[in-house]
């Protein structure tokens, strides 16, 4: 799973940087009408989030921070709906198939904003794996520390967290009074990622790690330790004191308030809230009984092609085959860093096989690191970060190390082509380098589109020779089964009334994944509705375009050039990536 920028989370779309000028085949006038509206929205979105503004490169010596009220996004949505209504005026007809995409993908943004902060459900804002804290704890993975300004920015924001806890509590209390309110089935052990982030000494805090680095040389040490003592007594005076009451709200206030029923459908207009979500998650038209009936099918035809590879290993059933790589323990790593050995040794043989299967190869380098220790129990297996060529931040996969005798090697593979290459991060740091306009490359996040190329790059591991075990194979067909289980559980969970045990015992029945894995995802469909609907839909929708330009081209397929096709856009609305897709085999037949 990609983790979406911490920053990025409180926007809808990200800031644009700059704005290039764009040669248009349309008609000039309403191109420059079009660019007018995104120009004025990248600088309103770029007054907005400050902070992602700075992971983008843009300086802000005061160390401005994002409002977290709900009078703010009343604002942003009605600016929303006066950009909307400038789109709805241009005559489309004229403009050039790019500019086609950029109204669309805007208008798209814009009008499910709007939808969006219709429904109650919008004071709902943190989900069982994580909320504001954590997000503002993660803020530095995603800033530049060059100089003491950098630092000094980073202070500033610090000193401000009392701010954002404080709007944050106060939408959190509108959600109880509304009645839209976490389950309590999802959020068991929730509070210690609220009091992981309390520490006695503030060196030892999340909030101080930016001072443990290396001093860069614009920085003398005697700056470098007065804004290490500032960072400190920050720590201890605001970061601290803010934390803990949010820890004092959660426990008195909030978890003894917690849903009883774990479907969104039982909250005040949640099952028009989930409709609405499905659409925003899936990219689609298809409704919750579809997508169920999809997930059924799927579910059959993999549990089948595991029968098959439990076979091929010697097992006389696929349930004995599983029950054996769950429990063997020459498939656990017994420390942290022999798992994170691993996961590093497959990583380079992807790399080594990526040129492959993509012709255009993303520029920016990526790392790994281990998923913070108060958030790593409660949360998957591993996430990606995404980097900023902008201020010289890698991309980072962030692997889980904890519970490791839940954490096989057989799944390192399946999981390391999607969250890094050529997954995740390939598909995203390319975005970042494409000549489109910068609210497309740093904030267009269609999750259909980006958990679905992941979930396609799984397979592609296949055409890589990554799967050359029965366990690796199993591995991968247990990660396509858990995306498939995932139509099932989460439209069972928030359509058809399904218990969080019942979602355990399907996924329990038809993956390979571990006990804690599987308790970690249900409580994630729970939390967070359609979300996890994406993947499938996503990656059913890239294979079927890979048939039909199999068919249609016959000799004149060219992988390569196909994946070159399918990220060349970037992320975008399934029905706009089939668009693309057809135009490409039009163009190579006629070539």
């Amino acid at each position: 799973m990609m983790r979406r920028t911490n920053l990025a989370m409180l926007a809808p779309l990200a800031m644009l940087i700059s704005a290039p000028v764009y040669a248009q085949a349309g008609d000039s006038q309403k191109s420059a009408e079009l660019h007018a509206i995104i120009d004025a929205y990248w600088d309103y979105q770029l007054k907005q989030y400050p902070e992602f503004a700075s992971s983008l490169g843009v300086d802000d010596p005061v160390g401005r921070v994002s409002d977290a009220s709900l009078e703010a996004e009343d604002a942003r949505v009605a600016k929303a709906r006066a950009w909307l209504a400038q789109l709805d005026a241009i005559d489309t007809a004229s403009l050039s198939e790019d500019d086609k995409t950029n109204y669309g993908i805007l208008r798209r943004s814009l009008a499910e904003q709007i939808e969006a902060n219709t429904f109650g459900q919008r004071t709902i804002n943190f989900t069982n794996r994580g909320g504001w804290h954590q997000n503002f704890a993660s803020m530095q993975n995603n800033l530049p520390f060059r100089n003491a300004q950098d630092y000094r920015t980073y202070i500033n924001r610090l000193k401000q967290y009392a701010k954002i806890n404080d709007q944050s509590i106060a939408v959190a209390n509108q959600a109880l009074a509304g009645g839209y309110v976490q389950p309590c089935v999802s959020m068991e052990g929730y509070e210690t990622s609220i009091s992981g982030l309390i520490t006695d000494n503030p060196e030892a805090s999340r909030f101080y790690q930016p001072f443990l680095r290396k001093r860069p040389e614009a920085i003398d040490a005697v700056t470098f330790n007065a804004l290490a003592e500032e960072a400190a007594g920050t720590i201890t005076d605001i970061i601290n004191p803010a934390v803990q009451k949010h820890l004092d709200w959660y426990n008195s206030d909030y978890a003894p308030n917690c849903a009883t029923a774990p479907g969104v459908s039982a909250q005040p207009g949640g099952a028009k809230y989930y409709d609405f979500r499905i659409r925003q998650m899936t990219t689609t038209t298809k409704t919750a009984d579809q997508i169920h009936n999809i997930g059924l099918s799927e579910v059959a035809r993999i549990r089948n092609e595991m029968v098959e590879v439990a076979k091929e290993a010697g097992y006389e059933t696929r349930e004995a085959f599983i029950e054996h790589l769950r429990t063997d323990p020459q498939y656990y790593a017994k420390t942290p860093e022999e798992l994170m050995e691993k996961v590093a040794r497959v990583n380079k043989i992807i790399d080594g096989k990526m040129p492959s299967i993509i012709g255009k190869l993303a520029r920016l380098p990526y790392g790994i690191k281990e998923i913070p220790a108060e958030t790593a129990e409660g949360t998957t297996t591993a996430y990606y970060n995404p980097g900023s060529p902008d201020v010289g931040i890698a991309g980072f996969y962030y692997v889980n190390t904890s519970k490791l005798d839940q954490r096989p090697f057989w799944e390192i593979p399946a999981l390391s082509v999607h969250e890094a290459v050529p997954g995740h991060h390939q598909q995203i740091a390319l975005q970042q380098e494409l000549d489109m306009p910068d609210f497309r490359k740093h904030g267009a996040f269609f999750t259909a589109f980006v958990e679905g190329w992941g979930l396609y790059s799984e397979r592609l591991g296949i055409e890589m020779e990554l799967y050359d075990t029965p366990a690796k194979n199993m591995g991968r067909l247990s990660y396509e089964m858990w995306r498939a289980c995932r139509l099932v559980v989460d439209t069972g969970i928030h359509s058809k009334g399904w218990s969080k045990q019942r979602a355990i015992d399907f996924m329990t029945d038809n993956t390979a994944l571990s006990e804690a894995n599987i308790e970690a995802e249900v409580n994630r469909y729970i939390s967070w509705p359609g979300q996890a609907l994406a993947y499938k839909m996503g990656e059913l929708k890239i294979r079927e375009l890979r048939s039909k330009a199999t068919r249609e081209l016959g000799d004149k397929f060219d992988l390569r050039a196909f994946h070159d096709v399918v990220l060349g856009q970037g992320a975008v609305p399934l029905d706009m990536l089939e668009a693309q897709v057809n135009r490409w085999i039009i163009a190579r037949k006629a070539s």
